[in-house]
């Protein structure tokens, strides 16, 4: 990790020189992760690229300002999901509470244990579940969901999390506390109706 963090620093430290082929370097880098966090808002993939360019565009005009407070992604990572609110409030739609896409969904609910067992109740129960899951976070308030998308589904520690919300830890941990809560409560719900 902090061997990462010295080569986006150096690289940085040569985009602010004025070498522009060190920010290519960067977005060959972190190109694929920031699509990725980006089609979580944009679920169209050739609008989510057009956004992810111009997250891109408005990192290397404020490269210049960077100081390297906090790690060279978590300080792009913001100006993507900036960007992605912005494109999505442009357009009059509402950001998504949560970034589960296609793939991730086959992650969870393709499990070889779940193979075994698949018949047409069982799938149903699965999507029923999975839909109860995206309902729970949908139905949080934007900064309780998105601190349960970055610890679930990005990876994110709990230090990592308060520093790109820029927060205190403590908040962190109750926001992340409360979205377990309200998805374990609508889970519970929905098993509890199928009994």
């Amino acid at each position: 990790m902090e061997e990462r963090k010295n080569v986006d620093q150096e690289l940085v430290l040569r985009v602010q020189a004025g070498d522009k082929q060190a920010f290519d370097v960067l977005i060959m880098k972190y190109q694929q992760r920031i699509v990725h966090v980006i089609t979580g808002f944009v679920h169209d993939p050739v609008e989510a690229l057009d956004v992810a360019q111009e997250a891109f565009i408005k990192a290397y005009r404020a490269i210049p300002n960077f100081r390297g407070d906090s790690a060279f992604y978590t300080w792009l990572y913001r100006i993507a999901i900036n960007t992605a609110k912005n494109h999505l409030t442009a357009r009059a739609r509402r950001a998504p509470l949560h970034d589960v896409d296609a793939s991730d969904a086959v992650q969870i609910f393709d499990a070889p244990e779940l193979k075994d067992f698949e018949t047409p109740e069982s799938n149903l129960m699965r999507d029923e579940l999975e839909q109860s899951i995206h309902d729970a976070i949908d139905s949080l308030p934007d900064e309780t969901a998105t601190a349960i998308r970055l610890r679930e589904f990005e990876g994110m520690s709990y230090e990592e999390i308060a520093l790109t919300m820029g927060c205190p830890i403590g908040t962190v941990r109750s926001r992340i506390f409360r979205a377990r809560e309200a998805i374990d409560k609508e889970v519970t719900t929905v098993m509890g109706g199928r009994e």
